[in-house]
């Protein structure tokens, strides 16, 4: 079927991926409509060789549009979801604003795609970093029991959107001139520095934010009470690509072959790794693909059924364009 197809937040680094994957996995779009706020309306994007005028966001943007990918930040689907739902549209929403709302499936098609069809109205997309630790952690869950995962991510300025991004770029190139620099984006200093997340704190939990989004929404997409998640997120100086280290424990004793064999079958997981050449996972071998990398599996010799392991994923494709896109092809393709 010839899909109408409307990208709220169309000129962020979010938006600019979906146009980009929506082209190359050939979505069968009839109407492409693309919104933003009123700032860049005006601006024009290309799609399959096709410029578009991009489009004030209003409530009334949505007539006619059977799907809505959204990209624009919590507040905005907040405020626009609900009036693209009431014109008839599906919403696919990458913000976290709905992802853990009673009744709205959370979804990572390799997992829990049959949770698709149970939606009134809008999907919502997990956190970059649930994604990525989700994909090669589930399938070694339905094959052995997974207790517990301790990650540590390491994250790009990719996950705080195209400013962030060029913002690093910048600070990175003062910083070797010796030139004096003024953050917009990132509240502290960027260039060669690492930094707990700066999501908001939650005291009552002595988490930030972007660690309980990890913490809850495992749950939810393994629809299981059972695997126990903490989390200590890290932004690190690279443009693009998350990396995580998970330290995951088993019901039962799981060898490190048995395991990389479930992955090299798992969906979406790729095993990249040269052990005699101490080659493992890298931001720049995953920037740009839709896989998940996985490498450096070996045996945590400090507690009983616990295996250690190394993810890479490109936060703006699988952890979050693609993962919106492979949702829309479940619905319409």
């Amino acid at each position: 079927m010839s899909v109408r197809v409307a990208i709220m937040g169309a000129t962020g680094a979010v938006g600019a991926e979906l146009l980009s994957i929506l082209a190359e996995r050939n979505f069968p779009i009839s109407e492409l409509r693309l919104l933003a706020s009123k700032r860049s309306a005006g601006t024009t994007l290309e799609f399959a060789g096709v410029s578009h005028k991009v489009e004030e966001l209003t409530h009334g943007s949505f007539e006619g549009i059977d799907l809505v990918l959204a990209s624009a930040g919590g507040s905005i689907s907040a405020e626009f979801a609900p009036s693209a739902v009431k014109a008839g549209a599906v919403v696919v929403d990458n913000t976290s604003k709905f992802r853990m709302t009673e009744g709205v499936p959370l979804v990572v098609p390799e997992i829990n795609a049959h949770r698709i069809r149970d939606h009134k109205g809008i999907i919502a997309n997990p956190n970059c970093s649930t994604i990525i630790m989700a994909l090669p952690v589930y399938p070694l869950h339905k094959a052995f029991g997974v207790r517990r995962v301790h990650a540590a991510t390491y994250q790009a300025a990719s996950g705080a959107g195209a400013r962030a991004m060029d913002e690093l770029k910048l600070e990175t190139a003062a910083s070797i001139e010796g030139r004096p620099f003024e953050r917009t984006v990132i509240p502290h200093p960027y260039a060669f520095n690492v930094f707990p997340h700066n999501a908001p704190w939650v005291p009552e939990y002595g988490y930030n934010e972007e660690e309980l989004k990890m913490v809850k929404e495992t749950g939810k997409i393994f629809e299981t009470d059972s695997v126990r998640v903490h989390a200590t997120c890290v932004r690190v100086p690279v443009l693009r690509a998350h990396s995580e280290a998970l330290n995951v424990e088993f019901e039962r004793e799981v060898s490190v072959e048995e395991a990389m064999d479930v992955l090299r079958g798992a969906p979406g997981v790729e095993i990249l790794e040269d052990a005699g050449a101490n080659r493992w996972p890298m931001p720049l071998d995953a920037s740009g693909r839709d896989p998940v990398l996985v490498g450096r599996m070996r045996r945590d010799r400090s507690q009983a059924n616990t295996l250690d392991f190394w993810v890479v994923g490109d936060q703006i494709r699988k952890g979050a364009a693609l993962n919106a896109v492979q949702i829309a092809e479940h619905l319409f393709v």
